[in-house]
């Protein structure tokens, strides 16, 4: 007797075929490759990387350590800084003094493309922006620029919700993960609108993302840090997060925002004491969703991201 057929999902055959056309296009699983790299400073400079995961080529700039040249021989750990929502890779040698503060410190720092939204996960209907950031990239590091198996990750705003999901959904990939501002909580009240309304903004429909907020609950939960936390036992973390409206100076727009997502930073940091796993955390009264706030917590958690890589504070 024949056996019935086995139901296969659309998404399942989608993917099956964009892998076979991405394989011929790119080249087996796992063979990511530099098409090109532009020195852009003495350390620093900009990679295309050809990605199976995302079907295109992406940026990655680097900022490689002071000695890289003059070391053949030796390796350095990976310091990845995830950049927001509406900005791009150069977000941090743009907004930051990144380049100087390493200068000596002798790491790799990795700050690759995430998307116009800046949100570097597996998209139900897009590219996969975790495994290219997550998976892709570290190979491509290990096997041209000698970067070791140290890596630490921090990121802004959507870049700090890559940071904990990345590190929670990959359980000791990274030693030390840092969010500031970040969108640590996806499915709490209020949240999942402001997550929609940053896909809207680019002009790419909300439900291609991780689909409906309540049809499709179980993926939201899937990709939630909060609901994730339990994998972050043994990272060092950090966690800033400021009151917005409340007690800030008037720039009302950004405020506002921040003041959003202050409840989803404190759900997740109270599910991190529940069960017991340690985060450093500086709740800040005002403050707004912007880099003058981010440049002061990056360095207040350089010490603990730099014990982590074992470089350095």
């Amino acid at each position: 007797m024949s056996q019935p057929p086995t139901a296969v999902s659309r998404r399942a055959v989608t993917r099956a075929a964009t892998a076979v056309g991405l394989t011929a296009l790119f080249g087996a699983a796992g063979s990511v490759t530099a098409r090109a790299a532009t020195r852009i400073g003495p350390r620093t400079l900009d990679v295309s990387v050809a990605s199976p995961a995302l079907g295109r080529s992406a940026p990655l700039r680097l900022i490689l350590p002071s000695d890289f040249d003059a070391r053949p021989d030796r390796t350095y750990p990976v310091l990845y800084l995830l950049h927001g929502a509406h900005d791009d890779y150069t977000s941090w040698t743009r907004e930051t003094d990144i380049e100087s503060f390493t200068r000596g410190r002798e790491l790799i720092v990795a700050i690759p493309d995430a998307g116009p939204t800046g949100i570097p996960t597996d998209w139900r209907s897009g590219p996969d922006y975790e495994t290219f950031q997550v998976e892709e990239v570290p190979a491509l590091l290990a096997r041209d620029y000698r970067a070791s198996g140290v890596r630490a990750v921090a990121g802004v705003s959507t870049g700090g919700y890559g940071a904990m999901a990345h590190a929670a959904r990959h359980p000791g990939r990274f030693a030390a993960a840092a969010s500031y501002s970040g969108i640590l909580d996806t499915t709490a009240p209020g949240v999942p609108p402001i997550v929609d309304a940053i896909v809207a903004r680019e002009n790419l429909l909300p439900l291609a993302l991780w689909g409906n907020p309540l049809l499709n609950l179980l993926t939201w939960r899937d990709f939630n840090p909060r609901a994730r936390a339990a994998g972050l036992r043994g990272t060092s973390l950090y966690v800033s997060s400021g009151s917005g409206v409340a007690g800030g100076s008037g720039d009302w727009l950004p405020e506002a925002l921040e003041s959003a997502l202050w409840p989803s930073a404190h759900g997740f940091t109270d599910t991190l004491a529940l069960l017991g796993i340690p985060v450093t955390t500086h709740y800040y009264a005002g403050g707004g969703h912007s880099w003058t706030y981010w440049k002061r917590e990056f360095t207040a958690s350089w010490p603990m991201l730099a014990r982590a890589l074992g470089v350095p504070e």
